[in-house]
């Protein structure tokens, strides 16, 4: 691995056309590109221009988190983020393999934006900024739904650092289980703004186009022990109230792939999201009482701080604290 931008997808697929469109893709553009396999990977996946981890390398790693990681899992893209912090990356990019790039995702990307910012709102649907669909991002607290935001118009533009940058989808956007059964699909989403979520405003975001820069990689840990619908939303949850302790913000930006949907079982997806559904919007009343320091070098104790807290309100299992201790110590490492 020689390449500073790094492309991470987690996957039990053998090679589908979205992994060959972006290992194609990152290969025209000089990336690198990880996927990180789990129990049901096909023993035998290649793909030109793909580096593919099965289980027996991410053990063979010298990555402590690689050992007692659970399988199938989603957070074994915790790995891949590993890997190529360790390969002295510059930038960390992560999607799914159901996302297929569109010319502008192998476009470069930059840190600070002089953009619209929106500040001090509380929950905002920042899909409603790129639509006029009514739609939400999974993982909103939808008793804050019906809740008015300021008009894109009245933003006001601020020079902002924003080291996370959720770029959205179109065609079958990160939308939760109710929205899926209750209204349509496709929708697209408008390419000419970018919004900046900085201080004392929430929204989440996932882990299916979504850019982080060098400050915030501590920020990508996954959590295991939790919800599986959950793992990217609470780690959003903890990842922008630590980004905004430190003057940053996260970058909403235009739709950059485009997803042709995995098939999922609706119901069972809605069972997965109910403890979203109850708890989403007390996690973050609850991280905003924190009493979390600013700095780069606090992220680490600010991390295990927020997830002693998800641990004692019995969303997260306590057993998470070992992976976050692995994950940190890899990092100390790498």
């Amino acid at each position: 691995m020689k390449n500073e931008i790094f492309v991470i997808v987690t996957s039990i697929a053998a090679p589908n056309r979205a992994l060959q469109q972006l290992a194609n893709g990152c290969t025209k553009a000089g990336w690198q590109f990880v996927v990180i396999g789990d129990a049901a990977s096909p023993k035998d996946f290649a793909l030109d221009g793909c580096d593919f981890y099965g289980l027996e390398r991410q053990r063979q790693t010298d990555l402590k988190f690689a050992q007692i990681c659970p399988e199938r899992h989603y957070a074994r893209k915790n790995i891949g983020y590993l890997l190529a912090i360790k390969n002295n990356a510059s930038m960390i990019i992560e999607t799914d393999d159901d996302n297929f790039p569109e010319p502008q995702f192998f476009q470069p990307r930059k840190s600070t934006f002089n953009t619209a910012a929106i500040e001090n709102a509380g929950w905002v649907n920042m899909y409603s900024y790129f639509t006029e669909q009514n739609i939400w991002p999974r993982g909103f607290a939808l008793e804050k739904l019906s809740e008015k935001i300021p008009a894109y118009e009245s933003l006001p533009k601020k020079d902002i650092d924003c080291p996370i940058q959720q770029g959205l989808a179109n065609d079958n956007p990160d939308v939760d289980a109710i929205y899926r059964l209750t209204l349509p699909l496709p929708q697209t989403f408008r390419k000419d703004i970018q919004v900046a979520l900085a201080d004392g405003s929430w929204c989440p975001f996932n882990s299916q186009n979504t850019t982080w820069l060098p400050k915030a990689f501590e920020l990508l840990y996954l959590p295991s022990y939790c919800s599986f619908r959950m793992t990217d939303i609470w780690r959003s949850f903890i990842a922008q109230k630590i980004v905004q302790i430190n003057g940053w913000a996260v970058l909403f930006t235009e739709p950059t792939v485009r997803q042709e949907r995995n098939e999922h079982e609706l119901l069972r997806d809605f069972s997965d999201e109910v403890p979203g559904y109850l708890n989403n919007g007390k996690i973050c009343e609850a991280l905003d009482g924190l009493a979390l320091e600013k700095g780069d070098e606090k992220i680490a104790d600010n991390l295990k701080i927020c997830y002693e807290k998800l641990i004692a309100m019995n969303l997260v299992g306590r057993e998470e604290l070992d992976l976050l201790d692995a994950w940190l110590e890899d990092l100390k490492e790498v």
